[in-house]
């Protein structure tokens, strides 16, 4: 059974910078890299939105408007895990951030970790 464990989610002064771990699990053989690997988040009252997403191989990688130059997507095929490399943080960001696996009909949700940013 696949599973994504979101980690690295905090409380950060406006300016700062957070690093999201995605670890995954029970993708057989070697499918995990067959996905494409996003972040997603959600505000309190808003709708779910992508912030990010990265395919491969390749490495090709997609984000939102309001996270491009600050925010970074990242994967490790090998350790079948994703990070989100987020600087210059804003209160907006404030946000729960989710994992998402997707290979055609195949897709797969993390719990979600909050991201605060504060001061």
């Amino acid at each position: 059974q696949v599973q994504l464990v979101e980690s690295g989610g905090g409380l950060v002064q406006p300016g700062g910078s957070l690093k999201l771990s995605c670890t995954t699990s029970g993708f057989t053989f070697n499918t995990f890299s067959n996905y494409i690997m996003s972040w997603y988040r959600q505000a309190p009252g808003k709708e779910r939105e992508l912030v990010a997403s990265i395919s491969s191989p390749g490495n090709t990688a997609n984000y939102a408007d309001s996270v491009k130059g600050r925010f970074t997507i990242s994967r490790d095929n090998d350790k079948k895990m994703v990070f989100l490399q987020m600087n210059s943080l804003k209160p907006e960001d404030t946000a729960v951030y989710y994992c998402k696996a997707t290979w055609y009909r195949s897709v797969y949700w993390g719990q979600g970790t909050q991201v605060t940013v504060s001061s």
